[in-house]
This record gives C-alpha cells, structure tokens and sequence, in this order.
C-alpha cells in the first residue's frame, strides 16, 4: 500500500490534535461581498432547484416512535422552515404560496402526520407551524405549535417513566427531554426560539437560553467542538453542525443585554474558530471533523456554512476571514448537487456510539431531507 498520499495529507491537515484556535473578538456588522457566483452556484438558482425538489416529492418523509403510528420526520419540518426562508428572502410569493399549502392537509386529512409532544424529534414541529404563523398571521398554527413548544416543559404523558437525568434536568430548570446529545440541542432551542419570535413571550428565550448554557457546560471540549454526547468522545459532523445551527438561530433572536448571551457566543465563537482550522482545501468538512481520513460529508458542511454566513452577517464573525471560509463551502456543496437537485454524500441517521469505525463506515445517501435543509438555510442566510 502507498502511503505517501496519506502522510501528505496528513501533514496538510490544518486540525489534528487539539485544535485549538483562538476566538475571535466579537465584531460589529460589516457587508461581505459573497460573490460573484460561478453560472448555476448563485443561492437564487440553488435556492430555486431545491425547493422544487422539495415541492415535487409526493409522499413526507415520516418516523415512528415507540410503537405510535409515523408522523412527519423531523428533517422534513427543518427543509420545509429553510424553504419558507428562502422564499421570504427572495420576496417570491407565489413560492411562499405554494410552501403554505402543502400544510393545509395536515388540518384535515393528514393530521395524523402532526407529532405529539413525545421527544425531541417530534417537538421541534412546532417551528413549522410557528414559522407559517409568523409569515400569514393564520392564528390556526398556533394550537399545535404552542403545545409542542410548551410540552418541551410541561409533565411529559408517563412522568414515572423518566430516566434519573430527565428528571435532574427538570429540578434545575431544563426541558424534561434534556439528554445531552448534542443534535438535541437544535431541536430544543430550535421550538423555543420560534415560539419566542412568534409570540414575544421572554419565557421561551429564556428557556432556549438556559437549554443551551446546559449544553454548551455539559458537551463542549477544550478545542470548541462537541461530542455526540459524554460517554462518546468522537465530532461527528452533522452533530456538530445541528449545535452550530442552533446556536445561531438562537444567537439571531437573543438580546445584547440577555444575561445568557455572553455565555452562548463565547462558546458559538470557539466552536467557529475551530472549524475554521477543520475546513479542508475544498471547503468541506468530514464525517469525523478532526479526522483526516474520514469521508467529506455534505450535511455537516451545509451546517457549519449556514453559522459561519450568519456570523459575518450578524458581526460576530470577522468578514474577511470566515466570509471566504463560508464561500468555498457553499461553493463545494454546489458541486455535490445532482440534476434533480439532491444533495450527494449526506450520512443516515446516525446514533451515538463510542467507535470511531462505527461513524467511518455510515451509509451515504443522497436527497436526504437532513442534506437538503442545510443548503437551504444557507441560501436564504446569503441573501439575508
């Protein structure tokens, strides 16, 4: 076997060991000129080709929990928000008309689809229905949002069936769903920030809030990264990326004088000043994000560009250094797209295992709802 190409790319590697990088210091707005775009790779053509994917897919991708029958998969809700974003952000109405529509059988004959308040995956549907509230101010939306939302808080169905760290999360404040595996962290805040931005009452920020401190104390590493939850010590990338998007849909809507927000940015900052270093020379980020020989994988880069163009447009990421860092990304997951706009290399579901082959050797799929809704928040963040 030759392993010249492998010692060469290891020496290349910008991220092994610790790496470690020093936050930067938080800035002030400033314009990147993202762009100009290659033919075909401007987020308006992107944005454009994976919402009809998404718009022509006949049957909703479902999952099942505990024995209930399948409701609506928690990575079509986050695909269905980034279409509704892209198409306030390119002001199409007849776009927005369409996104709007598709929910309407979920009133009538699809509302079986509807999740209840069971877990995590089913709860972050509320920032659906929020989000259709907030862009038609159809007070129909919010029955089911505010109950998923609050279900996040309230006594869950079998409160004898919690586990010892359910319950020590509720005696400090936390959701009952706090486990501790980082891609809970999106889905918690996630339902929480949107009840915020849909009815303005402070006690869903600060629960997203609070949530996040829990998190950002229990998981993050030295090195800024995350691991998939304690007893896992392995950055596996669209965990990581499910932290970083939320840590950036949360840091969009906290205030400047909220008593947690120091606290989430600091750690939003360190994260970012990592994986900068972690970026390959294509742009991409991996299955394992500290490991060189693990496969460049599409949903967690999709991710961590969405938090590094929301950074620099927000200010709290130097614009010369990670508007660059954001372009090569998008541009390489341009590259990954089919003609039917599915989104190539995107890991299957994956659980959490203490086995750095187990992550190495997940199937690859391509169209996946979890590789689709990235490229989507990333279109509508460029043209926010």
């Amino acid at each position: 076997m030759n392993i010249l190409p492998r010692i060469v790319l290891l020496l290349a590697w910008p991220c092994l060991g610790a790496c470690t990088h020093t936050p930067v210091a938080p800035g002030t707005p400033a314009k990147y000129a993202f762009g100009p775009w290659p033919a075909g790779a401007a987020p308006q053509d992107v944005g454009r080709r994976v919402t009809a994917n998404f718009l022509a897919r006949p049957r909703h991708m479902t999952q099942t929990q505990s024995g209930q029958p399948p409701v609506i998969h928690y990575a079509e809700v986050c695909a269905w928000y980034g279409a509704l974003k892209f198409a306030q952000g390119t002001d199409n109405q007849p776009l927005t008309r369409q996104l709007v529509t598709r929910y309407e059988p979920f009133f009538g004959t699809e509302a079986g689809l509807v999740p209840k308040s069971l877990n995590v995956d089913c709860n972050v549907f509320a920032a659906l229905p929020f989000e259709l509230f907030i862009e038609t101010k159809d007070e129909r939306y919010l029955p089911i949002a505010r109950q998923l939302a609050d279900g996040q808080w309230d006594n869950p169905a079998n409160p004898a069936g919690l586990g010892a760290a359910a319950r020590e999360a509720v005696a400090v404040g936390l959701s009952w769903e706090t486990r501790f595996w980082v891609d809970d962290m999106f889905m918690i805040t996630m339902a929480q920030t949107q009840a915020f931005r849909a009815t303005g009452a402070k006690k869903y920020l600060d629960r997203a809030a609070h949530e996040a401190v829990a998190y950002l104390d229990k998981l993050q590493q030295p090195n800024g990264l995350f691991y998939h939850e304690p007893a896992v010590h392995y950055f596996w990338g669209r965990g990581d990326g499910w932290f970083a998007a939320g840590m950036s849909e949360l840091l969009t809507s906290l205030p400047a004088n909220h008593p947690d927000r120091a606290r989430i940015l600091a750690g939003y900052q360190k994260m970012m000043a990592t994986l900068l270093t972690c970026q390959d020379a294509n742009g991409m980020w991996h299955q394992l994000i500290d490991d060189p020989m693990a496969w460049p994988e599409t949903s967690c880069t999709g991710m961590f560009a969405f938090a590094f163009v929301t950074g620099v447009k927000n200010g709290w990421l130097d614009a010369k250094t990670y508007g660059p860092a954001a372009q090569r990304a998008w541009l390489a997951l341009v590259g990954y797209l089919d003609a039917d706009a599915n989104l190539r290399e995107v890991c299957v579901g994956t659980g959490a295992r203490d086995d750095r082959q187990y992550y190495l050797d997940r199937p690859r799929t391509g169209g996946d709802f979890h590789g689709q809704a990235p490229l989507l928040w990333c279109a509508a963040a460029l043209l926010r």
